[in-house]
């Protein structure tokens, strides 16, 4: 399969099928709406499964270059300031999952996927290309720009984010589901986060109804800080600019060593969280959905970047090992919908009973989650690590075995 692929949306679900897809040989038109291709947000956490999603896209020497690698994922009890549990993150950890653990500012990120479809000859780039809608035919399909202009390819990835344009005629389910849960986010120089809590993890402290996510970033120059509270936000918002007051009101009710973070932030942003339930279908003909545009999912498992990269992944495998497009685009979503839905139902599932419970629901939490060890842990989570994107949820450990 030669012709050009269409890619509706440059973040970085769509810029990673664009370098996956010309890693293959297959040329790729990224059009971004925006006026220039880049991430706003901070921090992103970086599963092993992103790691061999890298290596996959060919990009694993850049990614491991700008990211900084954590000791241990922390689990804190907002309310008592103690620790609930903790999971390592050292060889052991290294060698079940085969890649580490790692954190990264998104913008890094983005930007190893945009310099690789820069410097690749098969990837266009075009900015002020929104894509409103979609045709298509028996030989191709074509992209709407809001200008009116028509892009046509073989197919047609709809990678445009959670409002996407090209699921609003794919699938028509209406906007997004909003969670109620709003999250603010900062980042901070390193000599200004307290000293005691200037760990070289992912921690998490979970109170009710909020929580507090702070981690090093950009070679230990920032901390990243990610605070959330239920405030039943009826709209959704992004990266609108708020006071520290309105932060500080979500976790009045918290430990002293845990509201103290929350102080040291400063330029907050808000986002007003959402996703959408899963769907079966996110293919018509030679028009494909992948990322936010496909599978939405709150923020709770850190996996809304890494199952991008996962599709990139496997679509790129398909197209290449197929001469029919649409088969290719309905081989990549029987690959991938039960695994993304997993995803996004257990991200609302631990939202509810790990970060947010109170009273007896958050001291069983605790009795249960401090009586695991790290093989305990390791087990919990290979269905989620142990996946390159091509096999859905078998695991590396089953393909060894096999």
């Amino acid at each position: 399969m030669t012709d050009r692929v269409v890619i509706a949306g440059g973040g970085i679900g769509g810029l990673a099928t664009a370098i996956g897809l010309a890693q293959k040989g297959i040329a790729s038109i990224v059009l971004e709406k925006a006026a220039q291709l880049g991430e706003i947000g901070a921090g992103i956490q970086l599963g092993p499964n992103a790691f061999h999603a890298f290596d996959y896209l060919g990009v694993g020497d850049q990614a491991r270059a700008m990211a900084v690698y954590i000791d241990n994922l922390r689990l804190m009890d907002a309310l008592t300031g103690e620790e609930i549990t903790r999971i390592p993150l050292d060889e052991a950890f290294r060698a079940r999952f085969g890649n580490p653990y790692a954190v990264v500012h998104r913008g890094d990120l983005h930007g190893v996927f945009l310099q690789a479809c820069r410097d690749h000859p098969l990837v266009e780039l075009r900015t002020h290309a929104g894509v409103v809608g979609y045709d298509q035919d028996d030989s191709s399909a074509t992209a709407i720009l809001a200008t009116g202009e028509r892009v046509t390819g073989s197919v047609l990835i709809g990678a445009d984010g959670l409002w996407s344009k090209v699921r609003a005629q794919l699938v028509g389910d209406g906007a997004p589901r909003v969670s109620g849960h709003t999250t603010y986010r900062s980042v901070i120089l390193t000599d200004q986060m307290p000293e005691d809590l200037r760990w070289n993890a992912a921690t998490l402290w979970a109170g009710p109804k909020c929580h507090i996510v702070h981690y090093p970033l950009s070679g230990w120059k920032l901390f990243n800080l990610v605070v959330t509270y239920h405030n039943d936000a009826p709209e959704p918002v992004a990266g609108q600019p708020v006071g520290h007051d309105e932060v500080r009101r979500g976790f009045e009710h918290v430990h002293p060593r845990a509201r103290q973070i929350i102080d040291m932030g400063q330029d907050w942003k808000k986002w007003v969280l959402c996703d959408r339930d899963p769907v079966m279908g996110w293919v018509d003909g030679r028009v494909a959905l992948l990322g936010d545009a496909a599978h939405p999912m709150l923020q709770y498992f850190a996996q809304g970047a890494c199952m991008a990269m996962e599709d990139a992944v496997c679509l790129s495998h398909e197209m290449a090992h197929s001469d029919e497009p649409a088969a290719a685009l309905a081989a990549y979503q029987d690959r991938r919908r039960l695994r993304t839905a997993r995803v996004q139902l257990q991200s609302r599932a631990i939202g509810e009973h790990v970060y947010h419970p109170a009273g007896a629901h958050a001291a069983l939490r605790n009795a249960v989650m401090n009586a695991r060890g790290p093989r305990e842990w390791y087990d919990q989570i290979d269905w989620l690590y142990g996946s390159t994107g091509l096999e859905g949820a078998v695991s590396l450990e089953t393909r060894k075995r096999a």
